[in-house]
């Protein structure tokens, strides 16, 4: 997907792309290194650099980016005395070793820009001054890693992103929804904004949060009003958290973050076309904003202007209204205009507005599923299935070690599976009930009690540590107890987050009947990590693996399900949708399409519509409250294969059925443009699709929004007639809005009125 994204990207108006290196994911084991597939980055860099765009490296290596473990390897916990992000030498031979080997490989590759490649700046560490460790440490720790930096010798300008008292020659630069504000800590230094938040990240079990364009387009024009020189989308494109890569906890697998290019890689309208505006209108006064000299005048109330003057034919302005209340009407230099409240406007002559950050005047495309219309693709998928084989498990058997303790779950299972069982016995004189009780760092918890699965729970509401509490029969003599603790992505960030525990560490667990008390804390544990289909990649399409067809059981924890079916015809992106799942894992041709949980609802409360105006925050305007956190599963293209049958693989572990799931393309369903007199309407599908119908035309005053207009009283048949024409059957169209066109639309003084189309892909 990488060239297509990155054309899209560019399209919009971008010169530079900026991205982290993932330590965790290049080097899972200490010195094996990945960089294959997804993690070829530097195939990565060559391909911005063949889309003929920039780059900025920001290797970090510790990331956050709701990334598990915030990109670092949790092998790291097992070197002895080792701390992360701070003045200790372990964490600091590590993180120097990976970083250069970095910097080795892209001078090699000659990436640099003195080097005649793209990458114009690069990172060390990220946003340490969320995290930073108190007193000297820190300090030093922030002074080591400028030091070290300028020792790799790139010949390039360092950053450090969200970092105050970044050592010169670092650049501190911003992260946040706003930067207008933002000073640097050196007068010389440039004013970058590393880190424009365009939507937000999304937990199982929250709502889809967005961020208005009117808004976003807002805080970008303040910024370079206010002598901003560089700002980066986080995210224009971003995507899906394949495997196990979400952090967290809780984070989704679809990181979408309402970006202008969605996780599928579908341009997001009217988001894109309006910052693809943006862009143009700042670029014809690239000149003033980079040579010109500064003059603000302040209007009160919110309103003021700055005009950067290179000389005395080259000036450039701004015009905002940062009242979020009240439009207004200014009158400067001779000439009146209107700024509706939130909204700058851009007059790259100082004269002519071109752009206004409240008037969208870009298509709004409302994006569909559609059904799978592969060539005699059946209506069913067609299922097989096979157990996870718990019987050593549940028994207590099969164990890689023992300890007489309860040990925590990341340091031990090293972050190689999602699965940790903590299995032990106890001897119990007479046959009873008893109540199991186990304190759990989270995240889920299924208890087994001589074999049986008794109960499972899982933190909710952000609370992940919980208190799980169950009854069950234990027979005299010998009982085994077994405890699958999972993780739903390791904790990215915070003060020494890496010691945030998770599992069943210190307990206690407890058997509880009458007025006894039997603690098992310091019982003999035995531990095994992962499940039985993971170690025997049950995933791959193996013929050693043995499946069953006929009656499929249904909620039925632990159990694998396969099926295989036809890639969808056409070019539009594929999703699978597992509603009727509970939680899990699914894989496509043996590729990770990530966890799955579509029956974690999303709350209920929030969703209470969107107003542009005002500062934003992630709860401000969002969407899908009461359905499910995640119904949909990106499928790439490239995981897929032509003409052959294709193999889905799903791992339910708390019980679901396979009957609804589904596979459909992404595409746009509805696309509506609005234009004004003298101006163009323009109309596109995607992936190759045509306009199939013009479902609304109107010259007067339409109300409501795309796929619910009425009628604004100047509509006629001509009209119609002559857009259908224009547009129908076409993968793209544009429609001057001229006196010929203005004079079909069945009423008079259509003079200030704008042409609304509503169009069918």
């Amino acid at each position: 997907m990488w060239p297509d994204l990155l054309r899209k990207a560019k399209e919009g108006g971008l010169d530079t792309i900026e991205t982290y290196i993932f330590w965790n994911g290049h080097e899972p084991r200490r010195r094996e290194y990945y960089f294959e597939g997804n993690y070829d980055v530097i195939r990565f860099f060559k391909e911005i650099q063949n889309a003929g765009l920039y780059a900025i490296l920001r290797i970090g290596p510790y990331v956050c980016a709701e990334w598990d473990y915030g990109g670092v390897p949790a092998w790291l916990r097992k070197i002895p005395g080792m701390e992360f992000r701070t003045n200790n030498q372990q964490w600091k031979d590590e993180m120097a070793n990976f970083t250069t080997l970095i910097v080795d490989m892209i001078k090699k590759e000659r990436l640099f820009a003195p080097q005649g490649g793209p990458i114009i700046l690069a990172q060390i560490e990220n946003e340490y001054e969320y995290a930073m460790v108190p007193g000297d440490a820190g300090k030093e720790y922030i002074k080591w890693c400028a030091k070290f930096a300028e020792s790799l010798n790139v010949g390039l300008p360092w950053i450090m992103c969200q970092q105050s008292d970044a050592p010169q020659p670092m650049i501190n630069t911003c992260n946040n929804y706003y930067c207008d504000n933002f000073t640097p800590n050196n007068p010389n230094s440039p004013k970058f904004w590393t880190e424009n938040w365009l939507g937000w990240f999304k937990h199982w079990g929250d709502p889809d949060p967005h961020r208005p364009a009117e808004d976003l387009a807002f805080a970008v024009a303040r910024f370079y009003q206010s002598k901003g020189t560089l700002q980066n989308y986080y995210m224009y494109h971003g995507g899906t958290n394949f495997g196990r890569t979400p952090g967290g906890p809780y984070i989704t697998t679809s990181y979408d973050y309402d970006a202008p290019l969605d996780e599928y890689g579908n341009i997001k309208q009217p988001k894109w076309g309006h910052l693809k505006e943006l862009h143009a209108a700042l670029k014809l006064m690239e000149k003033s904003l980079t040579y010109g000299e500064v003059n603000n005048t302040d209007f009160g109330n919110g309103v003021a202007a700055t005009k950067f003057s290179y000389n005395a034919t080259v000036s450039g302005c701004f015009l905002s209204n940062a009242n979020q209340y009240f439009d207004a009407t200014l009158e400067y230099q001779g000439t009146k205009y209107f700024l509706p409240a939130w909204s700058v406007s851009i007059l790259p002559d100082c004269k002519q507005e071109v752009y206004n950050t409240a008037r969208v005047t870009t298509q709004t495309s409302i994006m569909v599923k559609k059904p799978n219309k592969a060539d005699d693709e059946a209506s069913d998928l067609k299922w097989s299935w096979r157990s996870e084989t718990l019987g050593s498990s549940v028994r207590g058997l099969g164990g890689n070690f023992t300890e007489n303790k309860l040990l925590e779950q990341i340091t031990t299972a090293v972050d190689e599976s999602d699965y940790l069982w903590y299995m032990t016995s106890v001897d119990i004189t007479h046959k009873q009930e008893m109540t199991l009780r186990v304190s759990t760092t989270g995240h889920v918890l299924h208890a087994f009690v001589n074999g049986q699965l008794v109960g499972s729970q899982y933190g909710r509401n952000g609370n992940l540590a919980f208190v799980f509490e169950q009854t069950a029969k234990f027979k005299a003599g010998k009982n085994h107890i077994s405890l699958l603790s999972v993780t739903v992505g390791l904790k990215n960030i915070g003060q020494h987050y890496e010691l945030d525990p998770a599992g069943i560490v210190g307990g206690p667990v407890q058997l509880i009947g009458g007025n006894i008390t039997i603690d098992l804390s310091t019982n003999a544990w035995s531990y095994k990590i992962g499940l039985d289909g993971e170690k025997t990649k049950v995933y791959l399409d193996n013929p050693d693996h043995k499946w069953f067809s006929g009656m499929i059981p249904t909620q039925r924890p632990f159990t694998w399900y396969k099926t295989t079916f036809e890639t969808p015809l056409g070019l539009d992106p594929v999703v699978v949708d597992l509603l009727g799942m509970g939680k899990g894992a699914a894989w496509v041709n043996g590729n990770s399409i990530g966890r799955f949980w579509p029956n974690y609802t999303a709350s209920a409360d929030g969703c209470n519509g969107c107003d542009y105006r005002g500062t934003y925050s992630s709860e401000k305007c969002q969407t899908g409250c009461g359905e499910p956190s995640q119904r949909w599963y990106h499928v790439p293209r490239s995981f897929l294969k032509p003409g052959e049958p294709n193999t889905l693989v799903l791992f339910e572990e708390a019980g679901g059925d396979p009957a609804q799931v589904d596979f459909q393309t992404v595409t746009v369903g509805t696309a509506c443009s609005t234009a004004e007199p003298g101006k163009t309407l323009n109309l596109s599908c995607q992936g190759g699709r045509t306009i199939s119908n013009i479902d609304f035309a109107s010259l007067g005053d339409p109300k409501g929004t795309c796929g619910s207009y009425q009628k604004g009283g100047c509509e006629s048949d001509e009209l119609y007639s002559l857009i259908s024409e224009e547009c129908v059957g076409k993968e793209s169209c544009s429609i001057q809005i001229g006196e010929n066109l203005l004079g079909k639309g069945n009423c008079s003084n259509t003079s200030s009125k704008s042409l609304v189309v509503q169009a069918t892909c």
